[in-house]
């Protein structure tokens, strides 16, 4: 994957230093971001430094002390702009059912169910291309957080990581079946394929689970958004098979997305009354953390469906 396009004077300046012999650190760190989206895709390829690079940017820079302290400073901005979108209270009562309780009252627009019934060919193969930027990393960003837990709930985390990762079966892990899902609708399988096409919403998603990922003092976020992702993933999964199925589309996509039918109406279970009660059980100050996480993700998933909804409604 090369470096993405720039979209504004900040990701144009960084991304020219990340590519060149001789980088101009200063400009890079005394340029301000033009729109959310030029800092957004900044934050994006300096957290993409992380996972696998890119073909024309040096290895040694993934830690730069200009690039470490220009992300610490764009990602210090973006999570004070998401923790000022949700509320600070988390519900009373037991801790598991408060959450689902939580999940089952947020009441946001539904992409699988405009899939499932209504969707036509071109606007389900946009939205697996908005999709691919996560799925072709599935899991990745819950990895950061294994040597940053106490030993039981780092257990319970690699159950769940154990079936995302394919049981040990490389065809069945999880990236790889929506990689050969894409290739089988005619799409591009390459991981960040198709990063210059995604909007803000879509960015923001992916840089909130690196953001609570790759900071250990966010690790209760972390684990909120993940028992949220997975609470919210069982019953989509199967419109989203249907509505594939309605379409005609790839078999192996229509697998994908059934694979994850059975797989996460367990993995939701083990997400909330396991991972994050075996964690709260140990540190129980991360519950507040772990509802702004969970928050987090509705939030962001509510946004990219309503910039979905109203860019095919016009």
């Amino acid at each position: 994957m090369l470096t993405p396009k720039g979209r504004g004077s900040l990701s144009e300046v960084v991304f020219e230093a990340m590519r060149g012999a001789a980088p101009s650190w200063r400009r890079a760190l005394h340029t301000l971001p033009d729109t959310d989206e030029d800092l957004q895709i900044t934050l994006w390829a300096l957290y993409e430094m992380h996972y696998r690079g890119f073909e024309d940017v040096d290895e040694a820079l993934e830690w730069q002390p200009e690039l470490i302290e220009l992300r610490r400073s764009l990602e210090t901005t973006f999570e004070q702009d998401l923790r000022e979108r949700i509320p600070h209270a988390s519900p009373d009562g037991e801790f598991a059912e408060a959450f689902f309780g939580f999940v089952a009252d947020h009441d946001g627009p539904s992409l699988a169910t405009f899939v499932h019934r209504e969707a036509d060919h071109e606007q389900t193969l946009e939205l697996l291309r908005m999709r691919s930027i996560y799925h072709l990393k599935e899991s990745d960003p819950s990895a950061w957080l294994v040597p940053r837990l106490p030993d039981a709930t780092k257990a319970a985390l690699m159950e769940l990581q154990f079936d995302e990762y394919g049981c040990g079966d490389v065809n069945r892990l999880h990236a790889r079946m929506f990689a050969r899902g894409m290739d089988d609708c005619g799409l591009r399988p390459e991981y960040g394929a198709y990063i210059d096409d995604v909007p803000l919403e879509v960015l923001e998603e992916n840089n909130a689970m690196s953001l609570f990922g790759l900071n250990r003092r966010l690790r209760g976020a972390a684990l909120g958004h993940l028992a949220a992702f997975e609470v919210t993933s069982s019953l989509p999964s199967r419109r989203m098979a249907q509505g594939l199925g309605r379409l005609g589309l790839a078999p192996s996509m229509i697998d994908y997305y059934a694979e994850h039918v059975e797989a996460d109406a367990v993995h939701e279970q083990l997400a909330v009354r396991t991972i994050c009660g075996s964690l709260l059980a140990e540190e129980p100050a991360q519950r507040d953390e772990i509802f702004f996480g969970a928050a987090t993700c509705l939030d962001l998933e509510d946004r990219f469906a309503r910039r979905m909804l109203q860019t095919w409604a016009a």
